[in-house]
């Protein structure tokens, strides 16, 4: 099952199919992770709380 690299929450296939880099079976950071953001092709941290 895939997993998020950054937490370990399960995502699902279609998670892993639109957000995951090519090739890739794990996703960088999900939904779950509140500290990190997706900004493009990379991974930061955020500058404020998400709710």
């Amino acid at each position: 099952m895939p997993e998020c690299q950054n937490c370990g929450s399960f995502v699902t296939e279609s998670y892993v199919r639109v957000f995951a880099p090519n090739g890739s079976e794990h996703p960088r950071v999900c939904p779950h992770c509140e500290d990190k953001l997706r900004d493009g092709s990379e991974i930061r941290e955020a500058r404020s709380r998400r709710h």
